[in-house]
């Protein structure tokens, strides 16, 4: 009997191949897709449409398709956690939460329990053994790769997880689903909220958290204009600040380095080579290891501060078990309350924590 593993059918590209793999290699196939969210108010690429391609697709393999619908997880999980955090005046990283809380345990747990080996998911990342557990590795495609927001999974999930396109280019994905026949194969790659979906981001958060206008002040004390709320905002910003011409010492961009809360202010600079916008210095906390130990303080390692950046080196020195504070090389550019710092030994992804302000 071959072995049973149940792929995460999103709909997209990726996960389509992943099931296309793993059937030609001849494991025993079957798909699910996770419906997570109830307010579809039909906007771009709704969950109708994408369980529309995900059921073409296992029709064109010969693949079962179940349905599931995590959306009371999801939002519990999730979610308020979202806006909590946005509401505090931080920017969290729902991607990261979600892959940790629905797609590595709600829909893992669903998935044993109907007596599979493994889940597959279509991210761009790899999964070694090793004698001391399972590792977490870098995708093979750089530009890709989703290292980032999985480093929050610990050795249950990982040992019960395979991601079959991790060493594949995305190029040659799309080329494989092509080659299959499927709809997928020119799909457009999801850039939204984590199972929301793709909208105009302002005007969703609006529904939930609503306008409280501020000013706007520069660096220098000067107020430049007003803001409708902080939590639309994140540090590093530069696009929709609104501040026309007539402010500033030249036509250089304006970027935010600060949310001053209780003020409800939002500060901001001119130029991204400002100093203000640059730290050597991060703190982290709520940190996760994936071996469950934290790395030793005087090893050189690398971080991301955000998705697709390049890897900085650096050193960590840890506070407690639940904090430390991270040594960079170079300087940072906008480290933002809220995200997430991800931290590697060259291929391998240790793990890591949420940015805090530092203080010194």
């Amino acid at each position: 009997m071959s072995e049973k593993i149940i792929v995460g059918l999103s709909g997209g590209v990726d996960s389509s191949v992943a099931a296309l793999l793993l059937h030609e290699k001849g494991y025993d196939v079957e798909c699910i897709f996770m419906k997570n969210w109830e307010d579809d108010d039909g906007e771009i690429c709704s969950s109708a449409e994408d369980y529309n391609d995900a059921l073409q697709v296992c029709e064109i393999l010969g693949l079962p398709l179940h349905s599931v619908n995590f959306s009371h997880e999801y939002w519990d999980k999730v979610f308020a956690y979202f806006l909590s955090e946005y509401k505090a005046g931080r920017t969290p990283n729902p991607d990261v939460l979600c892959n940790r809380e629905i797609k590595f345990k709600a829909f893992l747990d669903y998935a044993l329990q109907l007596g599979v080996s493994k889940i597959a998911t279509g991210h761009y990342a790899n999964v070694e053994e090793t004698s001391s557990g399972f590792q977490l590795l870098k995708g093979t495609d750089r530009n890709k790769d989703q290292s980032y927001f999985l480093y929050m999974l610990s050795n249950k999930p990982l040992s019960k997880s395979t991601f079959p396109i991790g060493k594949i280019q995305k190029q040659e994905v799309r080329k494989l689903a092509k080659k299959a026949g499927l709809p997928t194969a020119e799909k457009k790659d999801s850039t939204g909220i984590c199972f929301v979906g793709e909208r105009n981001f302002r005007q969703f958060l609006e529904r939930y958290l609503p306008e409280q206008p501020g000013d706007i002040i520069s660096n220098e004390g000067e107020k430049v204009g007003t803001h409708p709320g902080l939590m639309y905002y994140t540090i590093g910003q530069r696009k929709g600040l609104g501040i026309g011409g007539g402010y500033g010492k030249s036509n250089s961009p304006w970027y935010v380095i600060e949310k001053i809360m209780d003020k409800n202010i939002l500060r901001v600079c001119q130029g991204n080579n400002h100093p203000l916008l640059y730290s050597n210095i991060i703190t982290a906390s709520q940190l996760h290891w994936i071996s469950g130990m934290a790395p030793d303080k005087e090893k050189q390692l690398a971080a991301k501060i955000r998705y697709r950046q390049k890897d900085k080196t650096c050193k960590i020195e840890p506070v407690n078990d639940n904090s430390a504070v991270i040594y960079f090389d170079e300087p940072v550019f906008a480290a933002a309350p809220g995200q997430s710092v991800v931290l590697y030994d060259g291929e391998v992804c240790l793990g890591g924590g949420i940015i805090e302000p530092y203080v010194s």
